[in-house]
């Protein structure tokens, strides 16, 4: 049996996750999921324009998973609100994994399905305009 040390960001956040939730009417949403460990997130994203630009008004989240899918489906929320869809598109999973703080290496995954969940709702908001 082996233990797995999760930062403080993690641990807070798993305490006091950030931006969970459904969002009413919301202009794109995404579930993506891992059959391996049973992580399942949903991304909600409501997109806001100012002027030409188009970006992220605001992120919500659910996800069914260990700390780690709901740190990091939180850290990418708070990172991805009020920025633009394609500097949102360019978030990476070292980004969410550094801006937590670190995860356990066996954990590396659950920021891959937060990325592409949060790719995937973007694309789906693409697909209705």
């Amino acid at each position: 049996m082996f233990s797995l040390s999760y930062s403080k960001k993690v641990l807070a956040l798993l305490k006091n996750p950030k931006n969970m939730g459904k969002i009413k009417k919301p202009d794109g949403v995404a579930t993506v999921g891992n059959p391996v460990c049973g992580d399942v997130m949903r991304l909600y994203i409501k997109v806001g324009k100012k002027g030409e630009e188009e970006y992220l008004k605001e992120v919500k989240f659910q996800t069914l998973g260990c700390p780690a899918a709901i740190g990091t489906s939180s850290i990418l929320t708070e990172m991805a609100k009020g920025k633009t869809l394609s500097k949102a598109n360019k978030i990476t999973e070292k980004q969410v994994i550094e801006k937590l703080g670190g995860l356990p290496e066996v954990k590396h995954h659950c920021s891959v399905l937060a990325v592409k969940g949060l790719k995937s709702a973007i694309k789906d908001y693409r697909k209705g305009t």
